[in-house]
């Protein structure tokens, strides 16, 4: 299940659909929510990068800033996970940075 929502979370930030590729992840991220584990604060990271390329999508540049820097404070959690999908990550962390100072702002 995990590796198919990242795989999905991927496809969409591919095609650009930043709200799909946010409410993919939720659906990972919601039920483990109340967990205080480096993955579940890593996924809630990831989450907001798609909001933050949603909002900027939308013209919305000084709320886009604001939802990144959330992503910049969850993204060091990426170097405290231990989980079967730690390389996924690792290359979800590269795609999204590479989006935000490519594509975005």
């Amino acid at each position: 299940m995990t590796q198919i929502k990242i795989d999905a979370f991927k496809k969409c930030l591919r095609e650009e659909r930043f709200y799909d590729a946010h409410e993919v992840l939720e659906e990972l991220w919601f039920p483990r929510r109340f967990e205080a584990t480096p993955e579940v604060k890593l996924l809630k990271g990831f989450i907001n990068a798609a909001v933050s390329f949603e909002l900027s999508k939308k013209g919305k540049i000084p709320q886009s800033k604001k939802v990144w820097q959330t992503y910049l404070k969850y993204r060091q959690f990426l170097f405290k996970v231990d989980s079967p999908y730690l390389n996924d990550y690792y290359k979800l962390s590269r795609k999204v940075e590479y989006i935000r100072y490519n594509f975005t702002l």
